[in-house]
């Protein structure tokens, strides 16, 4: 189970919302929408612990009950996809899955791992492409690849499908949604798009405007 408590995010000393409460099940997605500039992916970074030194924050994080507030982010088990992909272009394509997985995973059983995730998102045999010589579209669903493969307690969602063709959504929809139910883990998606409110458990969630006092 995932849960935020009373988070308050400032910028220039002046709060973006109202005091922010959530709580996400295991298997579970929750739809964060709000208005572009309102705090969405500044949430999304406080919650995996890389806040931008520009925003002051405040609140409580907990993950399968304990609190991760004041962890470092490489101990949070959380992955993070953004709406630009992040690959290394110095690595292939499998290099950059690779990155994410556990180290515990060796020899054939992670290159059948990697090839057989490859597959299922529509990317079978790229495993030595070149990132950049991939679309948009596909590096982006290398990069959730990626994410899922790292086994994370709680993965956090920025525009995920903003970049991916209808044929291709399907594609990568029924691989997040497979994974969920495998890793039994909670979900918290920004997305502006209208589809992805049948992917969220809950109405989705958004923000309460500070109150601005009137001269």
């Amino acid at each position: 189970m995932f849960r935020v408590k009373d988070v308050i995010l400032s910028f220039s000393g002046e709060p973006l919302f109202d005091p922010f409460n959530l709580t996400i099940q295991n298997g579970d997605i929750c739809l964060l929408q709000a208005n572009s500039g309102a705090g969405k992916t500044s949430l999304l970074r406080w919650i995996a612990g890389i806040p931008s030194s520009d925003i002051l924050s405040g609140g409580s994080i907990f993950l399968n009950g304990k609190e991760i507030t004041k962890l470092p982010a490489e101990k949070r088990q959380i992955g993070i996809l953004f709406s630009e992909p992040m690959l290394f272009p110095h690595l292939s394509v499998e290099e950059n899955i690779g990155i994410g997985m556990s180290s515990s995973i060796r020899g054939t059983k992670r290159k059948e791992l990697i090839q057989n995730s490859l597959a299922r998102a529509g990317l079978c045999g790229m495993e030595r492409r070149d990132p950049l010589s991939l679309s948009t579209g596909q590096q982006t669903r290398v990069s959730l690849i990626r994410t899922v493969l790292s086994k994370p307690a709680l993965l956090l969602l920025d525009e995920p499908f903003s970049n991916l063709d209808e044929d291709i959504r399907t594609i990568i929809l029924n691989y997040v949604l497979d994974e969920i139910k495998m890793l039994n883990i909670p979900i918290l998606m920004v997305s502006h798009d209208p589809r992805d409110n049948e992917l969220s458990t809950y109405p989705p969630v958004t923000f309460t405007k500070p109150y601005t006092k009137k001269n």
